[in-house]
């Protein structure tokens, strides 16, 4: 599906075809840390159908746990996350960030991985009271 978005501040935009059917939620411990959240939600994207329409990204090279280099991309104005990759040039997966495409209610999570480090407190959402919008 083409999906297309951006960071917060707008200075980065970008397009790209994404599969619905490869949202995965993230529940590891760097994805925590560079998210700011409990997990995150990604949608891979081939790196040849993706293009920044706008703003280049600043770029943050981390070493994950398996020993692999991952390629995190974010605005440098706003800070917003766009999505992580592999290192080096060839045709690669662009994970970018659900929270940043603008279709994001259609990207419905099908797998979770890294579940031994889930918050154990996620399965309680369900049961807490909500608010429409923000009201303090």
């Amino acid at each position: 599906m083409k999906i297309d978005g951006g960071c917060h501040c707008g200075f980065l935009t970008y397009e790209g075809e994404a599969d619905p059917e490869r949202v995965v939620i993230c529940h590891c411990t760097d994805c925590q840390t560079h998210s700011g959240s409990a997990f995150r939600t990604v949608a891979p994207v081939p790196s040849e159908s993706f293009r920044f329409l706008s703003g280049e990204p600043a770029v943050y090279v981390k070493t994950a746990e398996s020993g692999n280099q991952r390629e995190l991309t974010f605005c440098p104005k706003c800070g917003s996350p766009i999505y992580a990759t592999a290192v080096g040039e060839g045709p690669k997966d662009i994970n970018i960030r659900v929270g940043t495409v603008r279709q994001r209610n259609r990207l419905v999570p099908k797998l979770q991985i890294w579940a031994r480090s889930e918050q154990p407190w996620l399965g309680e959402l369900g049961s807490l009271r909500k608010i429409e919008k923000e009201s303090f």
